[in-house]
């Protein structure tokens, strides 16, 4: 025979838990609602649907924009894209000298620690930082000075490998730290292209600098990106990454110090794949208990997923599982997402009802762009939740 259920006050509580009464919302330190988060996109406007407005969370973000350097400071764009075109010689790379037929110097050499290019019967040659050009003009002074020739003799200098290179990498991207680019793992070593004479320069490019330092911030100013190299400064004009344009590239050398400045405001238009973003957003999940029990059974698998960068909070509320079903019962999800302000490290929180991201013509307004780091996690329908209560209610019975 089933019991009564003797304590009311236990029904009620089930009730309160189960989403009949109000929940409060987040709270954040940053002012989120206002639009004055690191995007517009985090506030809710307080609007109804029928009274939807223009959008507006794109000029909020602007508004708070500083001008972008571009070529001001420093070395201009121009003048520092020519001063560190071409390939670069650092320390630990190989290089190949031939001399004519000259068995005495001819040979593969590595770049010392100290910079320099030692050759037999010759003082060091300054190479760090320098062209095959360069290199080979001091070589053939060196060997006339030293009565080795009395004409400057046929003479080649070419990289044969390019040694990983470690830069420091700071500012408006994601992960600032020092990074050591450039280097093959012993397992993708091409036999072929270490017998053959040259080198490619790409791995040890800026741009793989700042990948691997996690991607410029959406509030990068790409404009006047710094690089530090000994005492000089140049400043390195990014932006035709995003224009489809030939972008500004350099090869970096060990030692390298490079900073992105911030513009202190969102950019959306830095919000999508390129050379210089992150390589993509993992997403930390949390499913719905109804109807899957876990990550597993609502086709997820595990805890984290991969998405390209430039995606929106819906639609990876989508991909999640949270969206759809039957109608009567799933209708009225809500979800949450946690992120954290890249520039403050300041954590927000920010709820949406799923059904007014679908049938709003203003969602785009309050959709945000998902950021590295961020969770999501899903919370079932009132319908959901109720039948939830009839459950445990049954279970009280017993």
């Amino acid at each position: 025979m089933k019991k009564p259920l003797r304590n009311g006050t236990a029904i009620l509580a089930i009730l309160s838990l189960s989403g009949c009464a109000q929940i409060d919302p987040p709270d954040n330190l940053e002012p989120v609602a206002s639009g004055d988060g690191y995007q517009a996109q985090y506030r809710e406007p307080e609007v109804s649907r029928s009274e939807a407005g223009f959008l507006q969370s794109q000029t909020m973000n602007e508004s708070r924009c500083r001008p972008a350097a571009g070529g001001t400071g420093g070395k201009g764009a121009g003048t520092a894209q020519a001063a560190l075109a071409g390939e670069r010689f650092t320390r630990n790379d190989l290089v190949n000298v031939r001399v004519g037929d000259d068995e005495t110097f001819n040979g593969d050499y590595v770049i010392s620690r100290d910079g320099t290019l030692k050759l037999p019967f010759l003082s060091p040659i300054r190479a760090q930082g320098r062209t095959a050009i360069q290199i080979e003009e001091d070589i053939a002074a060196k060997l006339i000075a030293e009565d080795f020739y009395s004409d400057r003799p046929r003479l080649s200098v070419r990289a044969a490998d390019f040694a990983s290179v470690t830069v420091g990498v700071s500012g408006a991207v994601f992960e600032p730290k020092a990074v050591e680019i450039g280097g093959v793992p012993g397992d993708e070593v091409d036999s072929r292209r270490q017998g053959a004479l040259g080198a490619s320069t790409e791995a040890r490019n800026l741009s793989a600098a700042l990948r691997a330092a996690g991607g410029v911030r959406p509030d990068a100013d790409i404009s006047a990106v710094e690089v530090r190299r000994g005492s000089s400064l140049y400043l390195l004009d990014m932006r035709g990454v995003f224009d489809g344009q030939n972008a500004v590239d350099i090869m970096l050398l060990t030692g390298d110090q490079v900073h992105v400045p911030s513009r202190g405001c969102f950019q959306e238009d830095l919000m999508r794949p390129s050379p210089i973003s992150p390589p993509g957003v993992t997403l930390f999940l949390s499913n719905l208990t109804q109807p899957a029990a876990g990550n597993a059974l609502a086709a997820i698998g595990r805890e984290v997923r991969e998405f390209p960068y430039g995606t929106r909070y819906l639609q990876a509320v989508v991909d999640t599982n949270c969206v759809g079903g039957a109608r009567a019962t799933s209708a009225n999800r809500s979800s949450v997402l946690f992120s954290r302000n890249p520039v403050t490290q300041v954590s927000v929180v920010i709820e949406r009802r799923i059904e007014d991201l679908l049938r709003r013509a203003d969602r785009d307004d309050y959709d945000p762009f998902l950021l590295p780091g961020d969770s999501i996690a899903c919370y079932d329908s009132t319908i959901t939740n109720l039948g939830e209560v009839g459950r445990l209610i049954g279970a009280f019975n017993y």
